[in-house]
């Protein structure tokens, strides 16, 4: 007789591990139905459930495991939440005291807050202050407490904060500097707001910011509204949480502290943005997509959430739906240089060279000259010129690139490896490789370049050592395989040369309508040998182009 409640949770485990959050949740509800008291079947589904966004659906097993004196991280994640629904904001203060809460800095800013609710501002303050004298916590207090003194009208108190040089809070986030515009736009400095943003993000601005820098310019009193209450400041403290804990933490980890400001807040964008981007490098697609979806076409920040949107998109192989989204996006913000640039990535990508270089044409239209982002735009278009064998046009957008960004590896090993390709200008593409190479010894694309150069020079002795190192960087290349076999042959290891040939060959994936290697050539050269393969070509036997 099969164990069905066994075989869910084994399930369960297999899609929570696969960050499958729904197929998890679902197995896991399963299994408790056959184990309705099992710890870990509980606390296995309330993260499940934390990690969908369902804050409301765990509740009830959090509450049931915590009357078992079952207390783990995703029940006192979920019954705080649960309290500050409710505005019971007493257990968040004594949850300090006691240590029955989620972490020394969530619990301290908690306390902060659930102090504000409890109408005390003084032990709200005196509370952030605390959290502040924490090593390493200093920053994330003090950006509490001015937004707790900004919610009580002390605009000036949270000033202080922020233009306090040992608060920590100049280098802080995008929000952090949206909310000190907001602070002195009410203190009537709308001219430092305006050049406080531009020091911090440049003159680039994003729509959601160009919207705010307006206001500002025409000196209208921007409203505090950054945050609005107490429960917005606490969704702030679980969204810090999870923006640090990205990339330090697992990303399962941080989009539960996400999804929960979203739960608390649902009109918090960048909560939301963060929570759909998480999903998307856990390889849960369609969940990313859905919750990128959730963002108002009215919103400030909706080219920011169609932009991941159409990445995700992509990811799960809805390629046309991708590119679809892109060229909607591209007709609503035709001046936002990131979506063309998104377009033309993407349509690169998919080998479509023509349309890549008029989405990059209309990037670099909108693109402030000298902008840091407009060497890669010169690099990108020149690629799908070369590809379009408009070679004139590459060459040109290439060098552009590189007068931008001299010392861009990637530009010099593209430039330097076409004009090798070219079999023209070799000394000037080998002083590019090389110091391309030094750039990024460890690039298997770079360092074939340098081996492929040496040989279209004619050194072959030398291409060898290059040409195996980059074999060993890249090992199922099969262009790096190909020229291994013909660096070989040019020195003789014939036999070697034969089985590169064959391992390259192999690599070649059977779709492939547009790669370097081509697979007629690769057998026709273990037919007949490299040398005859030249003389069919009209190419310098490889005697004659080592000049011996």
């Amino acid at each position: 007789m099969i164990d069905v409640g066994a075989g869910a949770y084994l399930a369960g485990r297999h899609a929570l591990f696969a960050s499958d959050y729904e197929s998890s949740a679902s197995y896991f509800a399963r299994a408790l139905m056959n184990d309705p008291d099992n710890g870990a079947l509980m606390e296995s589904l309330v993260l499940s459930q934390l990690a969908l966004g369902n804050v409301a659906a765990a509740v009830p097993v959090a509450r049931k495991m915590e009357a078992a004196g079952l207390r783990s991280q995703g029940t006192r994640i979920t019954l705080a939440v649960d309290h500050i629904m409710k505005e019971d904001y007493q257990p968040l203060v004594d949850a300090v005291a006691d240590r029955s809460g989620i972490g020394p800095l969530i619990d301290g800013l908690l306390a902060g807050w659930a102090n504000m609710g409890l109408g005390s501002v003084s032990k709200a303050l005196e509370r952030f202050d605390e959290v502040a004298d924490e090593k390493g916590l200093r920053s994330f207090a003090l950006y509490h407490k001015a937004l707790a003194l900004a919610l009580v009208g002390d605009f000036e108190g949270a000033e202080a904060i922020y233009s306090d040089e040992h608060a920590g809070l100049l280098g802080l986030s995008r929000r952090a500097v949206i909310a000190r515009a907001q602070i002195l736009s009410q203190l009537g400095r709308d001219a430092e707001a305006l050049e406080m943003m531009t020091d911090a993000f440049g003159t680039s601005f994003d729509p959601g910011l160009t919207a705010l820098a307006d206001r500002l310019a025409a000196g209208e009193t921007v409203p505090f509204d950054h945050i609005t209450s107490v429960r917005d400041g606490m969704a702030e403290v679980f969204f810090a949480v999870a923006s640090a804990l990205r990339g330090e933490a697992s990303d399962d980890f941080a989009l539960i502290y996400a999804r929960v400001a979203s739960d608390l807040r649902p009109d918090h964008i960048d909560a939301l943005l963060l929570s759909a981007d998480l999903l998307d490098q856990l390889g849960q697609y369609d969940l990313a997509v859905a919750t990128y979806k959730q963002v108002p076409a009215d919103s400030p920040d909706y080219h920011a959430a169609e932009l991941g949107r159409a990445d995700a998109l992509r990811s799960a192989g809805k390629t046309d739906a991708a590119i679809e989204v892109l060229e909607r996006l591209a007709k609503d913000y035709p001046g936002l240089p990131v979506v063309h640039t998104s377009l033309g990535d993407l349509l690169r990508q998919q080998e479509d060279y023509a349309g890549a270089v008029a989405a990059y044409d209309k990037a670099l239209e909108y693109t402030e000259e000298g902008a840091p982002g407009e060497w890669f735009l010169l690099y990108a278009r020149g690629i799908a010129h070369e590809r379009l064998k408009q070679w004139d046009a590459a060459e040109t957008d290439l060098r552009h690139a590189l007068q931008l960004n001299p010392d861009q590896p990637q530009v010099l090993n593209y430039l330097g490896y076409s004009l090798v390709e070219r079999k023209v200008k070799l000394d000037e593409a080998l002083g590019m490789i090389e110091r391309a190479v030094a750039a990024q010894p460890d690039s298997g694309y770079i360092v074939d370049s340098l081996g492929w150069v040496l040989f279209r020079l004619g050194r072959y002795q030398e291409a060898v050592g290059h040409m195996e190192h980059a074999v060993e960087l890249m090992a199922v290349d099969p262009v790096v395989n190909d020229h291994l076999g013909d660096v070989y042959w040019a020195v003789g290891r014939k036999r070697e040369a034969e089985f590169q040939w064959k391992r390259a060959l192999s690599f070649i994936k059977p779709d492939e309508t547009d790669g370097e290697a081509d697979p007629d050539r690769i057998r026709r050269k273990l037919d007949v040998g490299l040398d005859q393969v030249l003389a069919e070509e009209g190419a310098p036997p490889l005697s004659a182009a080592d000049g011996e």
